[in-house]
């Protein structure tokens, strides 16, 4: 078997640019080493692309539903099927950076696309990224840029771009802009609209497309950030891209979504990383390579920082659920009822596509208060404990190859490993084995006793993803 130490950091790793795996697949990747390994999740175009057409013919309801739900069990689905997990996670990134709800547009087919833009940008350049999503109409609807006119300017978009999407209010106690910039900023993205819409009847919806309305734009000199100039919008991101501010903003979601749980985005001018050192890092690659994304998730996923945080970030409900499902093999490829597992992330507290405000969801432990966490912990415990799950056979089936007579810590080692690996703390490692202590001798020879054998372990398994450490990433 592959050394316990490669599968951990393996198992690291894939849970944090992805959304965990098989045991099967972590040993597909130790084979394959944490470089290499990293190097083939930020370059997601070498796999195969997602069968979209497999899974609209099996579950029609994916593209054809009339209400959200159906998108959201599309995408959940994805996440737990693809073979691009991080592009699939960057994508999870940008919707909570870039949060757009359905609660104000209604418009199902709106919302996929802005989901293909993303996935389609997820590792690009920043200034990109910036570019597309200020052109697109659902953003565009979400924020009222399209109420934004030559002479009577809305300030929502301009005003949200420089506050959550790019720089923050403040950093190091100092504040990164003022409302005069906000102003201008609007004035700016004046004339950037949405094209008229073929009506929804009698065909269904269509999409709105991004309309650049030069008789709408406020061409005026504008000042901006310290520059002077007849600024459009795409002169704005080309200066926001150049600010210190923007590099730490970046550096602090990267560090919060994948490495350790930072404090909410709006305490972070008065909050210093907890890392500044690992910050700085990757503020510095977001200057070498010019806003690079993928270059600078290379400098964080290869790093001492990341490789030292287990279990320091308490899994997101689309996180936890993928996961379990990888785990026991279930939902990886289409099946009907997939709106289960998808309602299941919104009783957790994350409603996809639907998040609160424009802030996104507050992370960390705001995901495991004492209704969320009941949530979670009979989620896991379900899935893993049935013995029907084919992740969950074949946990079994390793199990007992080492056996036919076992002892309870032999048992449990082996659980915990094919489980996560799942390093527990001494602590909980006494309240598993206080469920083992009943069986005297393990055994699973006979059908009878492989009969036992499978009660005994679904039900440690059920203990194993209820314990904190499963719980966190």
């Amino acid at each position: 078997m592959t050394g316990y130490s490669e599968i951990s950091s393996i198992a690291h790793l894939l849970r944090r640019a992805g959304f965990g795996a098989s045991r099967e697949d972590l040993e597909h990747y130790s084979d394959m080493g944490y470089e290499a390994t990293v190097e083939e999740l930020l370059n997601p175009e070498l796999q195969p692309d997602y069968e979209d057409d497999l899974a609209y013919r099996y579950v029609p309801y994916y593209r054809m539903g009339t209400g959200i739900p159906s998108y959201q069990c599309y995408w959940m689905y994805r996440m737990i099927s693809t073979r691009r997990p991080l592009e699939e996670k960057m994508t999870l990134f940008w919707h909570h950076v870039f949060a757009t709800s359905h609660s104000k547009l209604n418009r199902n087919p709106q919302m996929n696309k802005q989901l293909k833009l993303l996935r389609s940008f997820a590792m690009g350049n920043f200034r990109t990224i910036l570019i597309e999503i200020s052109k697109d109409p659902a953003m565009i609807y979400w924020l009222d840029n399209c109420e934004n006119h030559n002479g009577a300017p809305n300030e929502n978009y301009g005003r949200e771009l420089l506050e959550l999407f790019s720089m923050g209010v403040g950093m190091d106690q100092e504040f990164n802009y003022s409302e005069d910039d906000v102003k201008e900023c609007a004035r700016a993205f004046t004339g950037w609209t949405m094209a008229p819409q073929l009506p929804r009847y009698p065909y269904g919806d269509y999409c709105w497309d991004f309309e650049y309305r030069t008789d709408d734009h406020d061409h005026g000199e504008k000042s901006f950030l310290g520059e002077t100039g007849r600024f459009n919008g795409d002169d704005i991101v080309d200066i926001i891209v150049r600010q210190p501010a923007t590099a730490r903003f970046l550096s602090r979601h990267l560090y919060n979504f994948f490495v350790s749980d930072e404090p909410q985005v709006p305490s972070w001018q008065t909050t210093e990383p907890q890392d500044p050192e690992a910050i700085k890092a990757l503020e510095e690659e977001y200057f070498r390579s010019n806003g690079d994304v993928r270059s600078m998730l290379r400098i964080l996923f290869n790093s001492d920082f990341f490789k030292n945080a287990s279990y320091k970030k308490v899994k997101s409900p689309a996180e936890l659920i993928a996961g379990v499902m990888r785990l026991v093999d279930d939902y990886t490829t289409p099946k009907p009822n997939s709106h289960e597992i998808a309602f299941a992330a919104a009783y957790m507290g994350q409603d996809l596509l639907n998040p609160p405000t424009v802030e996104g969801w507050h992370t960390g432990k705001e995901w495991i208060d004492s209704g969320a966490l009941v949530e979670r912990v009979n989620f896991a415990a379900d899935r893993v404990g049935d013995i029907n799950m084919p992740g969950v056979r074949r946990i079994v089936s390793r199990l007992a190859a080492y056996g036919p007579v076992m002892d309870a810590d032999t048992l449990l080692d082996h659980s915990l490993e094919l489980a996560g690996p799942v390093e527990v703390s001494s602590d909980r490692r006494t309240e598993l084995m206080t469920y083992l202590e009943k069986y005297k001798e393990i055994k699973c020879g006979t059908s009878e006793e492989m009969k036992n054998f499978e009660s005994i372990v679904t039900g440690l398994l059920r203990l194993i993803v209820a314990s904190r450490e499963f719980q966190f990433a």
